[in-house]
């Protein structure tokens, strides 16, 4: 990693490790401008200081954040789920965020016209993937409760790229991979016979404190983030609605705490405001014209906190 900043610039800063490249690193840049961190980064350097806050960013490889966040000096992180059990990091780091991004499934695959069917008939031959610890645990307990030997245990090697490729080329049997939209797994003839785990991007944090006077500034940062994701998860919903169809109707927008309800001239009625997901907005708005709410209203939300 370029280092092109003298330490004891960092003295003091709160560090910040954000995925270098990759699926995660676009959306983390999106991220923090959402939260009013401004930064310049130069072309080929890793670490570039926060204009407006005590806080230098550290670019790092997504796999390499827990162990900076857990072990390092590095107070928080952004990487993915599946990447901290990888690195067995779990009881070092601190998953304090869900962002609702890099959304995606640990699977073991097989090719389409094989004869493998089940994890049980793949059980001891050759697993290619780049998640050696989570595929070897898996594949462990399988071959213990099939009982073999250790001759006959399944294979597990790792490649660091092109993992889907590995049947074809007759490097494996199965491999383990990540499936986001599953059109790659397609292309090579793959299918999905079992899911290991469930995962996104996370925001971290150490376990245990490294610097007490940063703990203000990291509750803020993960304060405004959070604001940052509602933003984007939910709509305003404003509507009037008769008093006697109140309860029916805070049935459908309940918000995310409690909706704001609030008294109008015609003392019959009142004025409903509430976060409603944007995924159920339409479906929303329909069950309100249903019992006769009306002005129906939606606001998008450029950010909050929660």
């Amino acid at each position: 990693m370029s280092m092109p900043l003298d330490e004891t610039t960092l003295d003091g800063r709160l560090l910040f490790a954000i995925p270098k490249k990759g699926r995660l690193h676009e959306k983390c840049l999106e991220l923090l401008n959402g939260a009013d961190i401004q930064f310049r980064r130069h072309n080929r350097l890793d670490v570039c200081l926060v204009l407006n806050h005590p806080i230098a960013l550290v670019f790092l490889p997504a796999s390499d954040i827990p162990s900076f966040v857990g072990k390092g000096n590095v107070d928080l992180g952004i990487t993915g789920h599946d990447v901290i059990l990888e690195a067995q990091m779990e009881n070092h780091v601190t998953e304090t965020l869900r962002l609702g991004f890099g959304k995606c499934a640990l699977q073991v695959q097989v090719p389409d016209s094989g004869s493998i069917q089940n994890v049980d008939d793949l059980a001891g031959k050759r697993i290619v993937t780049s998640f050696e610890v989570l595929a070897g645990n898996y594949f462990k307990e399988i071959d213990a409760r099939l009982g073999r030997l250790d001759g006959e245990r399944t294979t597990i090697e790792y490649v660091g790229g092109s993992v889907e490729a590995a049947c074809a080329l007759g490097l494996a049997d199965g491999i383990v991979d990540l499936v986001e939209s599953g059109e790659t797994m397609r292309a090579a003839g793959l299918h999905a016979i079992a899911t290991l785990l469930q995962s996104e991007a996370v925001l971290i944090k150490s376990s245990v404190p490294k610097h007490a006077h940063l703990t203000p500034l990291i509750a803020m940062i993960t304060s405004r983030i959070a604001g940052v994701i509602a933003a984007r998860k939910y709509v305003v919903c404003e509507y009037n609605v008769r008093r006697a169809d109140l309860s029916a109707a805070t049935a459908i927008t309940p918000g995310r705490r409690a909706p704001t309800i609030s008294p109008l001239e015609d003392v019959e009625w009142v004025a409903v405001s509430s976060m409603v997901e944007k995924a159920r907005m339409a479906d929303a708005m329909d069950r309100l014209v249903e019992i006769g709410a009306e002005d129906i209203l939606i606001f998008n939300l450029d950010n909050c906190r929660v």
